[in-house]
């Protein structure tokens, strides 16, 4: 493994899973897997690591053996020769289990907010902030007016959720298929200190957003999934904080906006990592429509999106640094200084 890249990766993740245990000791709460699918966690970590080795051999076996039974012995050996060596295992594992464990941490952290903070918010000084930026308008009416409020809304919807999957994703992208194994460190690292660096965040500066705190402001919007998940998130904060319900997690917290972070973490990977002009185009306009839709739906404040941007950056920057990578220009291209833990390149390794 790329060692510097390795320690952070753990450091990072025993340091999130550790605040989170001591925030549920003392707040005498049980910590809870948000994510309860594939079973038990002790199941599903294991199913995760499955998956990804199946994802990477089934199609290209199928591919290459033209649906041949007798050629996919040899081509999946072949594959494993090649590309699941050692090193690519170490990071497939550590890159999902520090994940794994930074993520769940961050959920359960987001949710301990409202009890260790207490009801103190700064809704109102960002809000303020976001009218004085747009000239004594309200941000939702500016918007709401120059992309309207129907068909509009579905399609920067469906952009804003399309997160949901692209977080997942995106890591597992990196961490089976790059072809340069520092790149996979790059982006694992990276993206558990977007994580935590937004949890942080949320600590620092409690608020609920736009689209809780000021909730007259988007009702002319059309019903959208984006919408009805905002509900759904309402009434499940309702639910742990009134009702006191066991075993979920509240999922509101405004400062900093984690989607316009990971976003451009991703669009950033790709940026310096891939050749495709088309890929760069398509996630650099997915990192644009995202900040739009976080304001347009009332997710975040523009205070929220900027604290994101710098959140990627710092991210993105100490994970390259951590993985080995020479930032060229400035900081405006870059290339790996090694392939693995021991050889040392001079060339780029973008795929």
């Amino acid at each position: 493994m790329y060692r510097p890249a390795y320690a952070l990766l753990i450091g990072v993740a025993t340091l999130m899973g550790l605040l989170a245990l001591v925030a549920a000791i003392t707040l005498d709460r049980k910590l809870v897997d948000p994510e309860g699918f594939l079973g038990p966690s002790w199941l599903r970590l294991p199913l995760l690591v499955a998956g990804a080795f199946m994802l990477d051999m089934l199609p290209r076996s199928l591919w290459a053996s033209r649906m041949n039974p007798k050629l996919i012995p040899g081509i999946v050996r072949e594959r494993v020769r090649t590309h699941w060596t050692r090193e690519r295992l170490i990071l497939v594992v550590s890159g999902l289990v520090c994940f794994y464990v930074t993520y769940v941490s961050y959920r359960n952290l987001k949710s301990f907010l409202p009890f260790i903070m207490g009801p103190e918010k700064y809704d109102r000084e960002l809000h303020l902030m976001d009218r004085v930026l747009f000239f004594g308008n309200e941000p939702a009416t500016v918007l709401h007016t120059i992309f309207g409020t129907g068909v509009s809304a579905h399609v920067l919807s469906s952009i804003y959720l399309w997160f949901l999957p692209l977080v997942p994703l995106a890591l597992a992208a990196w961490l089976v298929w790059s072809r340069n194994i520092t790149f996979g460190y790059w982006f694992a690292t990276s993206q558990c200190l977007a994580w935590t660096l937004g949890t942080a965040s949320y600590y620092a500066l409690p608020t609920l957003g736009p689209g809780f705190q000021y909730q007259h402001l988007y009702r002319d919007l059309a019903d959208t999934g984006s919408g009805s998940l905002m509900d759904t998130l309402y009434y499940a904060r309702q639910g742990v904080i009134v009702d006191g319900t066991v075993g979920a997690v509240q999922s509101v917290a405004g400062f900093a906006s984690l989607h316009v972070a990971i976003t451009l973490l991703v669009a950033l990977m790709v940026q310096y990592t891939l050749r495709s002009r088309i890929l760069h185009w398509v996630f650099w306009i997915n990192f644009v429509i995202t900040v739009i839709a976080t304001l347009y739906f009332g997710w975040h404040y523009i205070a929220d999106d900027i604290a994101g941007v710098a959140i990627a950056l710092v991210s993105f920057w100490l994970g390259g640094l951590a993985s080995g990578q020479k930032f060229d220009r400035g900081g405006l291209a870059s290339h790996p200084t090694s392939t693995t833990s021991k050889v040392p390149v001079e060339v780029d390794e973008r795929v």
